[in-house]
């Protein structure tokens, strides 16, 4: 096919295709949905990168950021020990700060207490984060999942088969800054408490001269910008 020369009609060509799209998968939409569904494709950021393919073995995959989802059934109490651990700390699980590609993870009871869903989200592939369960957190990992049925215990060699048993992927994915991993966002936090030290320390100096005091001025005017959720 011959590419146009007005890049006009590139994009004119584009939205077409994305049309037919539309179209072909929710044809029987209201109008006013295919336009907003439009929209969202259309107008995507190509800068945040985020279109989903696989995390390795099981999941999806956004960017840098992977998500699992598994689905258990409870040991009979299995609810309630776990309940009595989450109690301990309000449902915080500090020690998994040691995964250093941890995002989150959530454990929620469901079918009156005899099913266990645990979610997490994660930087990288899906093999290496559960080597890093393995390595860096497996007592907390069985004081958890031993709370299951048939879990064979974190360091044995059939707990990745376990684990893709009860691994059910997302069908859809969104993670809101898909390049940023955990590291990142540690580094940045230093970044910031850096900066407004440096700002806080520049801000009494009365020996700086015009170009710098500009440039202070700019610099402060321009991280103090709140950001836009629309792009």
């Amino acid at each position: 096919m011959t590419k146009p020369d007005d890049p006009r009609l590139e994009d004119e060509a584009r939205l077409e295709k994305i049309r037919r799209r539309i179209d072909a998968a929710v044809q029987d939409a209201p109008q006013l949905a295919k336009i907003a569904l439009e929209a969202m494709i259309r107008d995507h950021n190509p800068e945040l990168k985020g279109s989903a393919d696989s995390a390795g073995r099981a999941g999806m995959r956004s960017g840098k950021v992977s998500e699992l989802t598994a689905m258990g059934t409870l040991k009979p109490g299995g609810a309630e020990r776990l309940q009595r651990i989450f109690d301990l700390t309000n449902g915080n699980m500090d020690g998994a700060q040691k995964v250093s590609t941890l995002h989150d993870m959530r454990f929620v009871f469901f079918d009156n207490n005899t099913r266990l869903l645990f979610a997490t989200a994660y930087d990288g592939d899906w093999d290496t984060y559960i080597n890093d369960f393995v390595t860096k957190i497996p007592d907390l990992m069985n004081l958890l999942f031993d709370n299951l049925e048939g879990w064979p215990g974190i360091t044995s060699p059939k707990c990745k088969d376990y684990i893709l048993g009860l691994q059910i992927n997302a069908s859809g994915w969104f993670v809101a800054n898909p390049q940023v991993t955990v590291v990142d966002c540690r580094r940045l936090q230093r970044t910031e408490e850096a900066l407004d030290t440096f700002l806080d320390a520049m801000s009494t100096r009365q020996d700086l001269d015009p170009d710098t005091l500009a440039a202070l001025d700019a610099l402060t005017e321009n991280i103090s910008q709140p950001e836009g959720v629309d792009y």
